[in-house]
């Protein structure tokens, strides 16, 4: 390892000293949600009180600050990037928020886009948090690896969906993270089940998966949480209204969280 290399090291370690909890969200497939799960987790800690900071770590397909409705750029201060603050506080860094206009493609190599994520962590000035939460991209590539390596995570919060698709390739993430000595803390299930607004039925538009016990027996690791597909979330997150959600699910989980990371210790 290089001089700089090692000089950065020490700044993220620095930063996340500041930092009680630090949780990755991850699912190694994509199309699962993985960034409005990791969106509504700020914003469910955000609305108990705990002092949140944000990382869009999918540097090619950042889409946290539409969701927010955010468009102020990142900006420099006496101690390095400030986030964006959004309306119920949390602390929001995207490489969206420093791209000319959302849109534009960032067309970059996997070793520079783990060297923008460890530049990210090292020279953002988040304060003192509660929590980060960052939002990995799908797979388990240098991404990934960055932010495994360069930090202690106090969990892995995963991301599935019920098909047995998503499972196979969840599980790769699984592997990765037992690899790496990374802890896991569960696995939330998003769009589980749909509930339809004409007659009340309760449907599972991927089909019925199979209880939590055997999700938990597949996977090796707890069910959290299971979230129901609901359009107001689209609607919301294409508006950059997600903080008026309401998701009683994460919230409850919110609550739980930091029993639970201890728990992983």
């Amino acid at each position: 390892m290089n001089e700089e290399y090692l000089k950065q090291t020490k700044k993220i370690s620095e930063r996340m000293n500041r930092v009680k909890y630090r949780i990755a969200v991850m699912s190694g497939k994509g199309g699962v949600g993985k960034s409005v799960v990791s969106a509504m987790v700020a914003i469910a800690l955000a609305k108990q009180g705990k002092k949140v900071g944000l990382l869009d770590g999918d540097i090619t397909g950042a889409s946290i600050p539409r969701m927010f409705g955010l468009t102020e750029k990142l900006s420099a201060g006496e101690n390095g990037i400030l986030p964006v603050v959004s309306r119920l506080g949390v602390k929001v860094v995207s490489i969206n928020l420093l791209l000319e206009a959302e849109s534009q493609a960032v067309i970059w190599r996997g070793p520079l886009i783990a060297g923008v994520i460890r530049q990210l962590l090292a020279d953002t000035d988040w304060g003192d948090l509660d929590f980060l939460v960052i939002d990995l991209p799908p797979g388990t590539s240098d991404a990934q690896l960055a932010v495994l390596q360069s930090l202690r995570l106090s969990g892995v919060v995963l991301v599935a969906s019920p098909q047995a698709l998503v499972e196979m390739v969840v599980m790769k993430a699984v592997d990765m993270l037992r690899q790496t000595n990374t802890r896991i803390a569960g696995l939330i299930m998003n769009m589980s089940t749909y509930r339809c607004p004409q007659c009340g039925i309760l449907l599972h538009p991927f089909g019925e998966h199979r209880g939590s016990g055997t999700i938990e027996k597949s996977f090796g690791v707890p069910l959290l949480c299971e979230i129901p597909i609901d359009p107001q979330i689209s609607i919301l997150c294409d508006s950059g209204k997600i903080e008026d959600y309401e998701c009683s699910e994460l919230f409850v989980l919110a609550g739980k969280l930091p029993a639970l990371l201890d728990a992983l210790l």
